[in-house]
């Protein structure tokens, strides 16, 4: 039988079949999937073969078929090992804050470079504008405007106060998209704010240090009543990048991509060479 990884807690995975029927499964034998050295082999999201236990209460995992796609990250900093946080996404959507946690620039270029790499379109949503003093909400204003110029959709968000929920629910509608962000900037608040009934456990920020807690603690896959599925993930603190090409780096910036091929040398580094069209366009 064929059906999706709807959820993954590290040993047994919980498997949709097109009939509607769930099915907790485990992995049989091991699972290398080819150029991907990864910690997780099955990944929500994953379109896998299946067979029953003989007597029906479980399942086994025989098979993955192949990816359209996948976000992977590495494990941490030092760690060359990487993670596959979902496959197969249509986007991916990133929440970020201003503040209570504060989203730095860095995280969200990082996550847009990957995505950019697997060709999975990326929607920003800047969540917590409720809580946002008249210095912050100017600030948000310039960085979705920096964003929105190189041609991705920014959205502001308050999941408490309910600000553009409606045009949420729209980039959503019949997509599977990931949710993804640092622990604390809401992503579980949102999901049970465009979809009642969800009830994902919220969390609250760690008082010393304005960060979030992780209360998501595994990846799942939940449908939504409006048409399209949405993939709540555990809270990242850093998304480090894998299997990149130094050289190749600039085509995944939009904004370096456009000028690239104008530059003198084919090896520009887009840092100090003559001739280089990046730098003219950022003078």
């Amino acid at each position: 039988m064929q059906g999706t990884v709807i959820k993954s807690t590290g040993s047994w995975f919980t498997v949709l079949s097109g009939d509607g029927e769930i099915t907790q499964c485990k992995l049989r034998g091991k699972f290398r999937i080819k150029g991907i050295k990864a910690t997780n082999p099955v990944a929500v999201g994953d379109e896998v073969v299946f067979k029953n236990s003989i007597d029906g209460s479980s399942g086994w995992i025989t098979g993955i078929l192949p990816r359209h796609n996948y976000i992977v990250r590495k494990s941490t900093k030092l760690s060359k090992v990487s993670h596959i946080i979902a496959a197969n996404v249509d986007q991916a959507v990133i929440i970020a804050t201003l503040a209570y946690p504060r989203t730095s620039t860095g995280f969200i270029d990082r996550f847009l470079i990957t995505t950019e790499a697997y060709h999975i379109p990326a929607i920003l949503v800047f969540n917590k504008t409720d809580i946002y003093n008249e210095k912050q909400l100017q600030d948000l204003e310039k960085l979705m405007g920096l964003y929105e110029s190189i041609g991705y959709k920014c959205l502001k968000t308050s999941a408490i106060r309910g600000d553009n929920l409606g045009q949420l629910k729209e980039v959503l509608k019949d997509k599977r998209s990931l949710f993804s962000g640092h622990s604390g900037v809401g992503k579980s608040a949102l999901a049970n704010a465009v979809q009642p009934g969800l009830e994902l456990k919220t969390g609250k920020l760690s008082e010393a240090h304005k960060k979030g807690l992780h209360t998501t603690t595994f990846a799942e896959m939940h449908p939504l009543s409006f048409g399209g599925f949405l993939i709540d993930t555990p809270g990242i603190k850093e998304f480090g990048l894998t299997d990149f090409n130094r050289k190749e780096i600039a085509e995944r910036f939009p904004e370096m991509r456009k000028h690239m091929h104008d530059c003198k040398f084919s090896d520009c580094t887009h840092t100090h060479e003559p001739g280089c069209a990046v730098l003219e366009a950022i003078k």
